[in-house]
Protein backbone atom coordinates (compact mmCIF):
# COMPACT_ATOMS: atom_id res chain seq x y z
CA UNK A 1 0.00 0.00 0.00
CA UNK A 2 1.25 3.46 -0.91
CA UNK A 3 -1.34 5.67 0.77
CA UNK A 4 -3.40 5.92 3.92
CA UNK A 5 -6.74 7.72 3.64
CA UNK A 6 -8.77 9.00 6.57
CA UNK A 7 -12.45 9.87 6.14
CA UNK A 8 -14.95 11.61 8.41
CA UNK A 9 -18.08 13.71 8.10
CA UNK A 10 -19.27 16.97 9.61
CA UNK A 11 -22.77 18.37 9.76
CA UNK A 12 -24.78 15.18 10.14
CA UNK A 13 -27.14 16.77 12.67
CA UNK A 14 -27.83 20.40 11.65
CA UNK A 15 -31.27 21.60 10.60
CA UNK A 16 -29.85 23.50 7.62
CA UNK A 17 -26.99 23.36 5.14
CA UNK A 18 -25.13 20.48 3.56
CA UNK A 19 -23.53 17.47 5.14
CA UNK A 20 -19.78 17.55 4.55
CA UNK A 21 -17.33 14.66 4.09
CA UNK A 22 -13.58 15.12 4.32
CA UNK A 23 -10.92 12.71 3.05
CA UNK A 24 -7.20 13.09 3.75
CA UNK A 25 -4.61 11.07 1.82
CA UNK A 26 -1.06 10.71 3.10
CA UNK A 27 1.84 8.41 2.20
CA UNK A 28 1.96 5.35 4.47
CA UNK A 29 5.17 6.65 6.05
CA UNK A 30 3.71 10.13 6.72
CA UNK A 31 5.15 11.85 9.80
CA UNK A 32 2.14 12.89 11.89
CA UNK A 33 4.42 15.13 13.98
CA UNK A 34 4.01 17.55 11.06
CA UNK A 35 0.41 18.09 12.16
CA UNK A 36 0.87 18.09 15.90
CA UNK A 37 -2.33 18.68 17.87
CA UNK A 38 -4.76 16.98 15.51
CA UNK A 39 -7.74 15.37 17.21
CA UNK A 40 -11.48 15.14 16.72
CA UNK A 41 -12.58 18.51 15.30
CA UNK A 42 -15.36 18.76 17.91
CA UNK A 43 -12.70 18.87 20.64
CA UNK A 44 -10.77 21.75 19.06
CA UNK A 45 -11.53 25.46 19.13
CA UNK A 46 -12.42 27.12 15.84
CA UNK A 47 -9.10 28.97 15.97
CA UNK A 48 -7.13 25.72 16.40
CA UNK A 49 -9.07 24.01 13.58
CA UNK A 50 -8.34 26.92 11.25
CA UNK A 51 -4.66 26.88 12.22
CA UNK A 52 -4.35 23.14 11.55
CA UNK A 53 -6.23 23.49 8.27
CA UNK A 54 -3.74 26.16 7.15
CA UNK A 55 -1.02 23.63 7.95
CA UNK A 56 -2.79 21.01 5.79
CA UNK A 57 -2.87 23.49 2.91
CA UNK A 58 0.88 24.12 3.29
CA UNK A 59 1.59 20.37 3.30
CA UNK A 60 -0.64 19.89 0.24
CA UNK A 61 1.19 22.72 -1.51
CA UNK A 62 4.53 20.98 -0.85
CA UNK A 63 3.18 17.63 -2.07
CA UNK A 64 3.32 15.86 1.31
CA UNK A 65 -0.41 15.14 1.55
CA UNK A 66 -3.68 15.81 -0.21
CA UNK A 67 -7.26 16.24 0.91
CA UNK A 68 -10.72 16.75 -0.52
CA UNK A 69 -14.08 17.81 0.86
CA UNK A 70 -17.47 17.22 -0.76
CA UNK A 71 -21.00 18.26 0.22
CA UNK A 72 -24.46 16.78 -0.21
CA UNK A 73 -27.09 19.54 0.02
CA UNK A 74 -30.28 19.63 2.06
CA UNK A 75 -32.31 18.66 -1.04
CA UNK A 76 -30.46 15.32 -1.30
CA UNK A 77 -30.79 14.73 2.46
CA UNK A 78 -34.56 15.34 2.28
CA UNK A 79 -35.04 13.23 -0.84
CA UNK A 80 -32.77 10.27 -0.12
CA UNK A 81 -31.87 10.46 3.59
CA UNK A 82 -28.72 11.37 5.47
CA UNK A 83 -26.98 8.00 4.98
CA UNK A 84 -27.32 8.19 1.19
CA UNK A 85 -26.20 11.85 1.25
CA UNK A 86 -23.07 11.01 3.24
CA UNK A 87 -22.25 8.05 0.97
CA UNK A 88 -22.56 10.24 -2.13
CA UNK A 89 -20.27 12.93 -0.70
CA UNK A 90 -17.81 10.27 0.50
CA UNK A 91 -17.56 8.73 -2.97
CA UNK A 92 -17.03 12.22 -4.41
CA UNK A 93 -14.07 12.90 -2.09
CA UNK A 94 -12.34 9.69 -3.18
CA UNK A 95 -12.92 10.64 -6.81
CA UNK A 96 -11.48 14.12 -6.21
CA UNK A 97 -8.37 12.55 -4.64
CA UNK A 98 -7.96 10.14 -7.55
CA UNK A 99 -7.77 7.32 -4.99
CA UNK A 100 -7.08 3.87 -6.42
CA UNK A 101 -8.30 0.81 -4.54
CA UNK A 102 -5.06 -1.11 -5.13
CA UNK A 103 -2.91 1.68 -3.69
CA UNK A 104 -4.63 2.74 -0.50
CA UNK A 105 -5.86 1.65 2.87
CA UNK A 106 -8.88 3.60 4.10
CA UNK A 107 -9.76 4.30 7.71
CA UNK A 108 -13.23 5.69 8.39
CA UNK A 109 -14.89 7.08 11.48
CA UNK A 110 -17.94 5.67 13.22
CA UNK A 111 -20.36 3.95 10.88
CA UNK A 112 -18.91 5.17 7.59
CA UNK A 113 -18.06 2.83 4.73
CA UNK A 114 -16.16 3.45 1.51
CA UNK A 115 -17.42 2.10 -1.84
CA UNK A 116 -16.91 -1.66 -1.94
CA UNK A 117 -14.16 -1.63 -4.57
CA UNK A 118 -11.93 -0.29 -1.77
CA UNK A 119 -11.30 -3.69 -0.22
CA UNK A 120 -8.71 -2.45 2.26
CA UNK A 121 -10.91 -0.37 4.55
CA UNK A 122 -11.55 -0.26 8.26
CA UNK A 123 -14.35 1.49 10.14
CA UNK A 124 -13.21 2.59 13.60
CA UNK A 125 -15.59 3.69 16.35
CA UNK A 126 -14.37 7.06 17.67
CA UNK A 127 -11.65 6.91 15.02
CA UNK A 128 -11.66 10.70 14.85
CA UNK A 129 -10.07 10.56 18.32
CA UNK A 130 -7.71 7.61 17.94
CA UNK A 131 -6.53 7.84 14.31
CA UNK A 132 -4.71 11.07 13.35
CA UNK A 133 -5.54 10.64 9.65
CA UNK A 134 -9.27 10.48 10.50
CA UNK A 135 -8.89 13.48 12.83
CA UNK A 136 -7.38 15.40 9.91
CA UNK A 137 -10.37 14.47 7.73
CA UNK A 138 -12.72 15.55 10.51
CA UNK A 139 -11.01 18.96 10.69
CA UNK A 140 -11.08 19.45 6.91
CA UNK A 141 -14.79 18.54 6.71
CA UNK A 142 -15.71 20.86 9.60
CA UNK A 143 -13.62 23.87 8.51
CA UNK A 144 -14.88 23.80 4.92
CA UNK A 145 -18.51 23.34 6.00
CA UNK A 146 -18.29 26.16 8.58
CA UNK A 147 -16.74 28.50 6.00
CA UNK A 148 -19.54 27.62 3.58
CA UNK A 149 -22.23 28.42 6.16
CA UNK A 150 -20.57 31.76 6.98
CA UNK A 151 -20.28 32.59 3.27
CA UNK A 152 -23.98 32.00 2.56
CA UNK A 153 -25.30 33.59 5.77
CA UNK A 154 -25.82 36.97 4.08
CA UNK A 155 -28.24 35.37 1.60
CA UNK A 156 -30.40 34.22 4.55
CA UNK A 157 -30.04 37.06 7.09
CA UNK A 158 -33.03 35.97 9.20
CA UNK A 159 -31.36 32.79 10.43
CA UNK A 160 -27.85 33.61 11.73
CA UNK A 161 -26.08 30.78 9.89
CA UNK A 162 -22.73 32.51 10.44
CA UNK A 163 -23.21 32.01 14.20
CA UNK A 164 -24.69 28.50 14.60
CA UNK A 165 -23.74 27.00 11.19
CA UNK A 166 -27.23 25.50 10.80
CA UNK A 167 -27.29 23.58 14.09
CA UNK A 168 -30.52 23.55 16.09
CA UNK A 169 -29.78 26.28 18.62
CA UNK A 170 -32.60 28.04 20.45
CA UNK A 171 -32.10 31.16 18.30
CA UNK A 172 -32.18 29.08 15.10
CA UNK A 173 -35.36 27.23 16.15
CA UNK A 174 -37.00 30.55 16.98
CA UNK A 175 -36.05 31.92 13.55
CA UNK A 176 -37.63 28.86 11.87
CA UNK A 177 -40.84 29.30 13.91
CA UNK A 178 -40.91 32.99 12.97
CA UNK A 179 -39.86 32.85 9.29
CA UNK A 180 -40.41 29.25 8.19
CA UNK A 181 -37.85 27.27 6.24
CA UNK A 182 -35.34 28.53 3.70
CA UNK A 183 -34.35 26.51 0.65
CA UNK A 184 -31.26 25.21 2.48
CA UNK A 185 -33.17 23.86 5.46
CA UNK A 186 -33.57 20.10 5.82
CA UNK A 187 -37.35 19.94 5.95
CA UNK A 188 -37.26 16.35 7.22
CA UNK A 189 -35.15 17.50 10.20
CA UNK A 190 -37.43 20.47 11.01
CA UNK A 191 -40.87 18.85 10.96
CA UNK A 192 -41.31 18.89 14.77
CA UNK A 193 -40.42 22.59 15.00
CA UNK A 194 -43.17 23.54 12.56
CA UNK A 195 -45.99 21.61 14.25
Amino acid sequence: MKYLIGIDEAGRGPLAGPVSVGAVMVPVDFDFALVEGVKDSKKLSEKKRESLFTRFEELRESGQMSFAVAFSPASIIDTHGIVFAIRAALAATLEKLGARADECEIRLDGSLKAPEQFTSQQTIIRGDDSEPVISMASIAAKVIRDRHMVAIASQYPAYGFDVHKGYGTVAHRRAITRDGLSDIHRATFCSRILL
